[in-house]
């Protein structure tokens, strides 16, 4: 059985990053519902994470969307956010919603469009300097539709030299996270539509390059944890995006469409170290239809859910079922893992921390819900449209 003070210490140290833009109003591309009570700044953004941080204990860190966060004063940021009990985390560059990025941004055919991306990716830099933050993201919706739109191989090099460029801007402790798609926007071929292809491309670069895997990103049936196995014993997982889709979009709640994958993948992580290796796990989710905070809450408490579960996994009597060849065996192993209820193991785990240990009948009872909504009128509410 395993050591379940040390399960408790592990679950402790966890650390979650919410993502700002999924407090704000966001959603598909065809509609994005406006929420009353919604952020009008980066600052609102904050002091609804810091509520997300306070009745879960284990969301310490906000990660930023470069221009949607975009202040005068980045170093007041992240004092603002120091004084709510939060740290700012992960840069995100958007080289997507410009018009001069149609055909590309760091891949377009014409340079004068590749520097500008480039510009913005080495802003994103210095704001990372800023703020003190690791881990710069980029993920790229560059692509093409059609065949002979443009040259495959030549757009890989562009990639390459775009990157090359930033990785030299980094500090020693910052980090490049690069994530894939494989497809969406682009529909013929995507630039960075694979781990394998990101993977290539950090390796080349060096050790401070590694890869984001975004769990929604994937084709249906695709065995996400082998892909984190393998990540892990090359030593380039750097992050996750967790989120869930049934079929082609990626923002739902993590662990909605399938937990028992994301059990899967907390395993592999588990057993691979990635739990104090450095790996960073991030949300990426837009909340449409849902309550905002709720949500996100919500989200924490299923990641938390299925490292418990991984925590809980009998490795011994796996390593010997694996060992003899006892298939049912060793598969009833993990399955007794997760099938065990380990929400009363989380609610001491919370009482432990000195917090609720039901987050979101906490959050209902704290009347937050309520003041935003009452305190929040006038402005411009921060999101983006469809």
């Amino acid at each position: 059985m395993s050591d379940v003070p040390a399960v408790k210490a592990a679950l402790k140290s966890q650390a979650v990053e919410t993502p700002s833009w999924a407090y704000g109003n966001s959603g598909t591309r065809f509609k994005v519902f406006a929420q009353p009570g919604v952020p009008r700044s980066p600052q609102e953004k904050l002091d609804d994470a810091a509520q997300v941080h306070a009745f879960t204990g284990v969301a310490p860190t906000v990660a930023l969307h470069i221009p949607w966060d975009t202040v005068e004063d980045y170093g007041a940021l992240t004092k603002y956010a120091e004084e709510r009990g939060l740290k700012l985390g992960a840069i995100n560059s958007n080289v997507f919603q410009d018009d001069d990025y149609k055909l590309g941004s760091v891949t377009h055919p014409d340079p004068a469009v590749r520097r500008k991306a480039l510009g913005h990716l080495l802003e994103c830099v210095d704001i990372m300097d800023a703020t003190g933050s690791r881990d710069l993201k980029l993920w790229f919706s560059d692509g093409t539709n059609y065949p002979g739109q443009d040259d495959i191989a030549a757009r890989q090099d562009r990639l390459a030299e775009a990157l090359s460029a930033v990785y030299e801007r980094l500090g020693e402790d910052q980090r490049m996270l690069l994530e894939y798609k494989f497809f969406e926007p682009a529909f013929y071929t995507t630039d960075v539509p694979d781990w394998g292809t990101a993977y290539a491309h950090c390796l080349k670069l060096g050790p401070r390059a590694q890869v984001c895997v975004d769990t929604g990103h994937h084709a249906p049936g695709t065995n996400i944890e082998f892909i984190v196995a393998l990540l892990l014993r090359e030593r380039k997982l750097g992050a996750f995006d967790f989120n869930s889709r049934f079929y082609a979009d990626d923002d739902l709640m993590v662990g909605a469409a399938d937990p028992f994958q994301l059990f899967r993948i907390m395993y592999e992580v588990v057993r691979g170290g990635g739990l104090t290796s450095g790996v960073a796990f991030m949300l990426d989710q837009c909340h449409n239809i849902e309550p905002k905070i709720p949500a996100i809450i919500r989200s924490v408490m299923n990641v938390q859910e299925a490292t418990a579960k991984a925590l809980l996994v009998d490795r011994d009597a796996l390593a010997t079922a694996q060992r003899e060849g006892d298939v049912l065996g060793a598969n009833a192993v993990l399955m007794d893992a997760y099938n065990t209820d380990v929400r009363p193991l989380l609610a001491e785990v919370r009482e432990e921390l000195g917090i609720a240990p039901d987050p979101m009948a906490a959050y209902r009872g704290s009347g937050w819900a309520a003041r935003i909504v009452a305190e929040r009128v006038g402005g411009e509410q921060a999101g983006w449209g469809a």
